[in-house]
């Protein structure tokens, strides 16, 4: 089967899946992040199992110890992770809002009106943590994830997507508007980039070299998210007994990250 071919099918799995999407409340988007959260939690034995053997072929491959830090889940990693879809649950609804609106001349009122894209392609690195931020944020918004994430992270990020799509499987909202990308052969990433009529958004979360690419050689619209290389200003005026923890914070706590000043 090609690349491409198993993109349109994940994709149209995917948004016949959206379809309870569409009927779910904010209530019941929420409550599928907080049954997600408890699944994490739950079965974080397996997860860190999984991540085990990504952590063996990351030292094995020679992965340097930056992106291993990136890599590596631990008991506190994965609480960080369920609590983080919990804190997206909590989020106002984004969903049926009234953006703007104006009358014509003619008396027509017309309204915009937030709503979901419907199935979005997410393409990111090897940071296991994404695999989850960005599913439940998705849910959260009423779409559809295809996830890709990086082979090095594969086990992890395939343990985790069965997590979630278990954790679906008791709610309203089908387990297949979750949907992992396989890793293992780079030409999906250039299938879900040009399946225009199949995704209708790519964000891409990583390297500046990645997200040039998302950019550069998708025919699906993207959103270019930023790459890192963070910067803390101070103010002259600022009180520096705030300042100084915050920018040790914004380093130390971990400084693997993209978004480490």
């Amino acid at each position: 089967m090609s690349a491409q071919t198993v993109i349109n099918t994940l994709a149209d799995a995917a948004r016949l899946a959206g379809r309870t999407l569409s009927t779910a409340t904010a209530a019941h988007r929420r409550e599928a992040l907080h049954v997600i959260a408890q699944a994490i939690e739950a079965r974080s034995a397996e997860i860190l199992t999984a991540n085990e053997k990504d952590m063996q072929a990351g030292r094995a491959s020679g992965l340097n110890s930056s992106l291993l830090d990136r890599l590596l889940l631990t008991p506190e990693r994965i609480k960080g992770i369920a609590g983080g879809a919990r804190q997206v649950s909590e989020l106002e609804d984004p969903l049926g809002k009234t953006l703007r609106k104006s009358t014509l001349p003619n008396g027509i009122e017309l309204e915009q009106i937030s709503v979901p894209f419907g199935v979005i392609g997410m393409v990111y690195e090897a940071r296991p943590n994404v695999t989850v931020d960005a599913a439940v944020i998705l849910l959260m918004s009423g779409n559809a994830a295809l996830l890709r994430g990086s082979s090095s992270a594969a086990h992890s990020n395939e343990i985790l997507v069965r997590v979630m799509r278990d954790a679906l499987a008791t709610t309203s909202i089908s387990p297949d508007v979750i949907q992992l990308v396989p890793s293992e052969d780079r030409d999906t990433v250039k299938a879900l980039l040009n399946a225009r009529g199949k995704v209708d958004l790519v964000i891409p979360r990583g390297s500046a070299a990645l997200i040039r690419m998302v950019v550069d050689e998708s025919s699906v619209p993207t959103i270019e998210t930023g790459a890192g290389v963070c910067h803390v200003y101070i103010d002259e005026f600022a009180d520096l007994t705030k300042a100084v923890p915050i920018i040790i914070n914004s380093k130390v706590q971990r400084p693997s990250v993209c978004n480490a000043a």
